[in-house]
Order: structure tokens, then C-alpha cells, then sequence
């Protein structure tokens, strides 16, 4: 895991633009840096180490390849190494180091472009190939780690972080305010989803994409390398048959995550993906070697998980720290926070996600699992049952909805809610709009716009359906590589990074997405079951309370009572200062009597003066603070 950035240019690059870009991420890989630049100087790569496999000198970066043709700068883990590096030595490949960097090096100048198709892992690269004057640069199948770049006529520029770039005094901090509306409207979309960033000029490779840029001409290509296709016969395989294939492939994803020269250890919520993991890591190990678990706490609350957790800790035998964040905490923490994160967050939960982390390095744990995807490959929201329900009635099963619905409700009471949209949200949004000011009411984001922007904002956000898959799969497999998870995936990769930790995903395997994206519903959704699959294939390997536990909670604090003790004075602040009134979008009267709503009652409302909240904190303490940074240019 660590930090990347280059330049290319059509005239030799000033070097220290790039180590100016490369310091900026020291936070990203404290065990190391490096420099390199090609023989007339247009090409610069640059690097910061956090060093987990092979952490000798032999892993340093940006690494050359034994010819000197080929070099790479990399970010991430190839976690299926080992078993490319044993197939590139049958091909007669010798290895100066044992570290994965090698290993995809060397993968490239055995298989070409090819190698993506290999690879399991997080990542994002460049490598820069003399003998075809080409960098080629990919990121990973989920985009678990950042790639921004940045295009001109003349140069060329790269980084794992939005700061690295405005490090080049080529590169301003404008803000593209619609994408961040959109945002603030529904966190799904806007910052994560698309090429295009909040920032403007700035663009990102999407999950699962290549990118090839020919250093002479500065010509860039982008082209996807993989995207899950159904497989019909998948489909066709029995409940027992898919539980226990599934049980074998998160079992295997979860191993070879595992491999690591630092201590690797696991976050824990008490839900049933992080439990699991945390069960499969301890058959791993063995029941002897110790095993570090990290747990938010929300004492004395309704978000506090601790029962559920506690039951793995001691099914598990594993050695338990925990944190318990605060609203207080986050005030104290604010600039911090939103300087790492670097872009606006959906809530409080990452900030607690951030604590967590803190922690993990407190104890000196580098590397953390976590459960984070399986919700979105599996069904983990309730609101999935809508499409759910939609597979079942176009796959003809029309006398079985019934019975089905009346099931899921039973369980579920709120699952089938927007089955039957009110009145109100059938009406066009500017209507809404006029009558959410003339009555003070509502709670929608849109409502604190003004009106052009807030009907920009609902037509924007509007989704598409993928048709190779069925309703169910469609909703799932949009969510987990164009909106939602990239979205956490993101919270993730800057938290983690922020205190120099390591968090690895065994449910974003590929593998286990062309598996559980593939399924019937019945095997994803039925018995009236979030995750059915998962609690089938985990029968005797969990405890039942945390196998058999319906509510999906999520890691929330409480960010009501929050915002009755320090941040709704805070909030207060922010919404009548003087540049949360003039920014222009902004409908002041409207957003001060949802916070005297909030006073009188309505806890729900924390969730919506979050949004404001958080984008002028964003602006305050990252966007502005990026302008006073220092920068160097392109050319010297």
C-alpha cells in the first residue's frame, strides 16, 4: 500500500514538481520514497512506501525491471503473487526480490497488457515501457485504490490523492459545485461514478480500467479490461451447491489476503460480514496464534453493537481493542479529517471508520480486513427486496409474490415501503420545492437549493438499468462498481491511508462477483433473507445470533444525539455565517428552520444538516487550504 506520481511531458519535467507531488502523499507509505526519471527527462515517476511485502530494499520504488526497459510505480497488493511469480519462474523468470511490485513487473514483460487479467488484487500502476514509449497505467476490477490524472497538451500528470496535483502550480482547486450537489443529494453519485471529479480538469479512471498514454504525443487511451458477465449456468446451481462454492471463495479470497511480512489483524462491528471474516481468519491461523480485532463503540446507545460483537470476540478467541468516537471528537478532529479524506463524506460513520483506524495504529496492526462489499454483492439492504420481488414477476413466478411479500414484511416491515410511491414524490421537483418552503417541511437535501439547481440535481441523479442482468443482480452490480461501494471504497482507502493502515477486502474479490452476480434470486434473496447465500454457506461456522440477526444496522453513530450535544451549535454557526449565505445555492431560511425542527424533535434531521455541514467544512479545511499550499512548477 502506498502512494504514486509521475509526470510526462513533452519537455523535460522540473523533478521537483514531482517530489513536491510525491511528499504530499508521505502519509501513504512513511517506509520509503523514491524518484526516477528517464534519460532525457520527460518521463518522472514518483513513490512513497508503506512497506508490507518483502519490506527490504529489494520492494523499494519506483522498481526497474532487470533490463532497465521497464518501470513501475505501484499502489496496492497482488495478493494471488505467489502463484504468478511460481508460473513466471516455469517460463524461466528469475526474481531479485519476493515482493508482489516483481511479480506485476515482471507479469507485464512476460504477458504484455494481458497481465490485468491475472491479477487478484487492489491497485492502481504506471509503468513506463522504453522500448514502446508507452506508460500504461490500470486500475483495480472494484477501483479500490485511487487513480487521478490530470491532461494537457503538454504534460501529463498522475497521483493516488487529489493534493499531489495541486502540488503543480498548473493545477487549480476549481469545483465543479454540481457534482457536489449531487453529492450532498445522494452520495451514490456525482464524486465517484463518472470520469469526471468535483474538481475541474481532474478525471479518474473508473473501476476495472486501463489507461495507455504515449509519451511522445501525449495520446491518451482508456478502454475497460473487465466488467462481470452473467453466467447462465451459475444461475442454474442448487441453494446447497452455491452456499457451499460461495463459502470456498470468500474461505480462499480471505487467505490469500492474509499474506503479508506485518501484523494483519481484522475490524469487527458485530454484522454478519466482518464475523465471518474474522471466523475464517481464525481457521486460517490456528487456534494459537493471536489475532487483533478493532471495534467502534457507541456506549449506552441504540448504534451500539457490542453484544453481537463481543459473541465473536469469544467464539473467535480474539484479543479485542475498541474505541468509542465521539461528536466531540469529530469537532476537535475536523480539519484533519477533511484534509485526508479530501473530498466531502456521506456521514458521521466515517469519521468513526477514521477512529478505528487511529487505533489499529496505536496498537501497531498495519494491516486490517474488513467486510466492506458483501452487502452489495449479497443483498445486504433491505431495500433490495423491491427488485427482488421485480426478478421473481419477470421470471414468471407471479403466484409465489404473494406469499413472498407477506413474508419479507414479517420480517422486514420497512423493506417494501417504496413499493408504492406517495403522492408527493410523484410530483415534479418543483413543486415539491415550492411546497417544502411555503410549509417548512421536508427533509430532502433538494428542498435547500434553489429551485433550477435542485431540478438540475433530481435529473441528474436519475439511474439506468443494466439489462444483461435480472432486476435483482442489476440493482446489485450497480451498486458495487458505479455507485455506493466506489463510494465507500473511497471513505476506506483515505482512512486507512490517513494513519498509515492497511484495509483489504476479501468480499471485492472478482471472483466472488462473477460468482454471486450470477446467481438466481431465490439464491441471493429468498427465505425472506438479506444475504441468504451467505447465511446458508455459514450454517455452523457462525454463531446463530450473529447469523440469524435481521436488522442491518451499519457502523452509524448516533449522529442525533451528536448533533444535540456540539454539532448542532456548530451547524448553527456554519448556516448563518456569512459564506453559507452568499454562496449562492444555498436556501438559508429553509435549512435554519430544519434546525429548529431538529430542536424540537425530529432526531431524522441530523442526517440532512449533515450534507451542509460537511461541504463547508470541506471547503474550510481542504479546498481552502489547498490554495495557501505552497507549489512548484511543471518546468523549471
Amino acid at each position: 500500500m502506498c502512494g504514486i506520481t509521475g509526470i510526462v511531458a513533452k519537455g523535460p519535467v522540473n523533478v521537483d514538481a514531482v517530489s513536491a507531488m510525491t511528499e504530499r502523499v508521505a502519509h501513504r507509505g512513511p517506509d520509503g520514497e523514491g524518484i526516477w526519471a528517464n534519460a532525457n527527462g520527460h518521463v518522472v515517476l514518483g513513490h512513497r512506501r508503506l512497506a508490507i511485502i518483502d519490506p527490504t530494499s529489494a520492494g523499494a520504488q519506483p522498481m526497474c525491471d532487470a533490463t532497465g526497459t521497464a518501470v513501475l510505480t505501484f499502489n496496492g497488493e497482488i495478493y494471488n503473487y505467489v502463484e504468478i511469480m511460481a508460473r513466471l519462474r516455469a517460463e524461466g523468470v528469475t526474481f531479485r526480490s519476493s515482493c508482489d511490485t516483481e511479480v506485476l513487473l515482471e507479469a507485464y514483460r512476460t504477458w504484455g497488457e494481458s497481465c490485468l487479467d491475472e491479477l487478484n488484487g487492489m491497485f492502481s500502476f504506471a509503468l513506463y515501457d522504453s522500448t514502446n514509449g508507452n506508460l500504461f497505467c490500470a486500475r483495480d476490477r472494484f477501483g479500490e485504490k485511487p487513480f487521478l490524472f490530470f491532461e494537457t497538451p503538454e504534460f501529463f500528470a498522475f497521483a493516488s490523492e487529489y493534493k499531489s496535483l495541486f502540488a503543480l502550480t498548473e493545477i487549480s482547486p476549481e469545483i465543479e459545485e454540481i457534482r457536489l450537489l449531487r453529492f450532498l443529494h445522494q452520495p451514490r453519485q456525482g464524486l465517484d461514478d463518472g470520469r469526471e471529479t468535483v474538481f475541474r480538469g481532474i478525471c479518474q479512471l473508473l473501476p476495472g480500467e486501463k489507461l495507455s498514454l504515449d509519451t511522445n504525443s501525449l495520446k491518451v487511451t482508456i478502454s475497460r479490461y473487465w466488467e462481470v458477465m452473467p453466467d447462465s449456468e451459475l444461475a442454474r446451481l442448487s441453494e446447497a451447491d452455491a452456499a457451499a462454492r460461495f463459502r470456498d471463495l470468500l474461505a480462499d479470497s480471505t487467505r490469500i489476503r492474509m499474506r503479508s511480512d506485518v501484523e494483519v489483524g481484522s475490524c469487527l462491528s458485530g454484522g454478519l460480514d466482518s464475523s465471518a471474516i474474522i471466523c475464517l481468519a481464525r481457521d486460517i491461523i490456528g487456534d494459537d496464534k493471536p489475532y487483533h480485532v478493532f471495534t467502534g463503540r457507541f456506549p449506552e446507545t441504540a448504534s451500539d453493537e457490542w453484544e453481537f460483537a463481543k459473541e465473536i470476540i469469544d467464539h473467535a478467541r480474539v484479543t479485542s481493542h475498541v474505541v468509542a468516537p465521539t461528536g466531540e471528537g469529530l469537532r476537535d478532529d475536523i480539519a484533519e479529517f477533511c484534509w485526508f479524506n479530501e473530498l466531502p463524506t456521506g456521514s458521521t460513520s466515517q469519521y468513526a471508520q477514521w477512529c478505528v483506524f487511529r487505533l489499529a495504529k496505536e496498537q501497531g496492526v498495519t494491516v486490517l480486513l474488513d467486510g466492506q462489499g458483501a452487502d452489495e454483492l449479497l443483498g445486504g439492504y433491505e431495500q433490495y427486496f423491491v427488485d427482488y420481488l421485480k426478478s421473481l414477476a419477470d421470471a414468471g413466478h407471479v403466484d409465489r409474490i404473494a406469499a413472498e411479500a407477506d413474508a419479507i414484511k414479517a420480517r422486514y416491515p420497512l423493506a417494501l415501503e417504496n413499493t408504492i410511491d406517495s403522492w408527493k414524490t410523484r410530483l415534479p421537483t418543483a413543486v415539491r420545492w415550492h411546497l417544502a418552503q411555503w410549509s417548512g417541511q421536508g427533509s430532502n437535501i433538494l428542498f435547500g437549493l434553489a429551485p433550477d439547481l435542485a431540478s438540475r440535481v433530481a435529473v441528474a441523479n436519475q439511474e439506468v438499468v443494466d439489462e444483461r442482468f435480472h432486476a435483482l443482480t442489476a440493482a446489485l452490480n450497480n451498486d458495487s462498481f458505479h455507485k455506493h461501494l466506489p463510494t465507500l471504497l473511497r471513505y476506506g482507502d483515505r482512512n486507512s491511508m490517513a494513519h498509515s493502515r492497511e484495509v483489504r477486502l476479501p468480499f471485492c474479490d472478482h471472483r466472488l462477483a462473477e460468482f454471486t452476480l450470477s446467481q438466481s434470486p431465490e439464491n441471493l434473496m429468498g427465505a425472506a433473507e438479506t444475504k441468504h447465500l451467505m447465511r446458508v454457506a455459514f450454517d455452523g461456522v457462525l454463531p446463530e445470533k450473529i447469523r440469524t440477526r435481521w436488522n442491518k444496522q451499519g457502523f452509524l453513530p448516533p449522529q442525533s444525539e451528536w448533533f444535540r450535544n456540539g454539532l448542532g451549535d456548530w451547524a448553527k454557526e456554519i448556516i448563518n455565517g456569512r459564506p453559507f449565505v452568499e454562496r449562492g445555492y444555498w436556501c438559508a431560511d429553509w435549512w435554519w428552520k430544519v434546525m429548529q425542527r431538529m430542536d424540537a424533535g425530529e432526531d431524522h434531521l441530523a442526517w440532512t444538516i449533515w450534507k451542509p455541514l460537511i461541504a463547508e467544512a470541506w471547503r474550510e479545511h481542504f479546498v481552502n487550504r489547498i490554495a495557501t499550499q505552497p507549489t512548484v512548477r511543471v518546468f523549471a
